[in-house]
């Protein structure tokens, strides 16, 4: 009786010392499981940001093309037109009208913005949670909006009077002469309203990205 006594006893405790083993093993394999969760959710979140990070610098490289094309097209535009004599010369440049001007200080400036844009561009990339580069960049973006938009649109309501005219006032339709200046004027003006949209997606990525912060 002691010796089957002592038996049960035996395994009553290695019984009681497995199931204490495996309750054990399954407290420590709980907080695995918790910390891969966690660990796994800001990669995601990261990974998506940084991919809206990378196409924010593609959209930048494509405004610098766009504004850099309607700053050189507009202001290398000058015509002179084959008939003239000693005394009289007819001749169009761009520095001609106040619009044009301004149109080519403004894609100038945009220009130079989205070149210097392109570092902190680039530290979005690197560090997707970086809140305040963003901020910095959307408000320089909007501004460069409103600038762009303004510009392209002084100058289309010049090339607009300059392929009609105005019967009203007695402005000539200057285009009628002058085919190659307006034909320049016209592809920069539509230049830079690409660059404005190309910054309008700008603004609109960077402010979805904060909203998610």
């Amino acid at each position: 009786m002691d010796s089957t006594k002592n038996s049960s006893e035996m395994a009553i405790n290695v019984s009681e010392s497995r199931s204490g083993k495996g309750k054990a093993a399954a407290v420590a394999a709980a907080p695995a499981v918790v910390t891969a969760t966690t660990k796994a959710t800001p990669y995601k979140a990261g990974g998506w940001k940084r991919g809206v990070a990378i196409f924010d610098f593609i959209l930048r490289l494509c405004a610098i093309t766009a504004a850099l094309a309607a700053t050189t097209t507009m202001g290398t535009t000058d015509q002179t037109l084959p008939f003239f004599t000693q005394f009289f010369q007819f001749q169009a440049s761009y520095d001609d009208f106040p619009a044009f001007s301004f149109f080519v200080i403004a894609n100038a400036i945009a220009s130079g913005y989205l070149v210097l844009s392109l570092p902190f561009s680039i530290v979005c990339i690197v560090r997707p949670h970086a809140a305040g580069a963003k901020l910095l960049l959307l408000i320089f973006d909007t501004v460069m909006v409103a600038l762009t938009t303004a510009a392209a649109a002084a100058a289309a309501a010049i090339v607009y009077l300059a392929h009609s005219g105005n019967s009203s006032t007695n402005w000539l339709a200057i285009c009628q002469q002058f085919t190659d200046f307006c034909q320049r004027v016209s592809s920069a003006v539509v230049a830079s309203f690409i660059a404005a949209v190309f910054f309008l997606f700008l603004v609109v990525l960077s402010a979805v990205t904060l909203r998610k912060h």
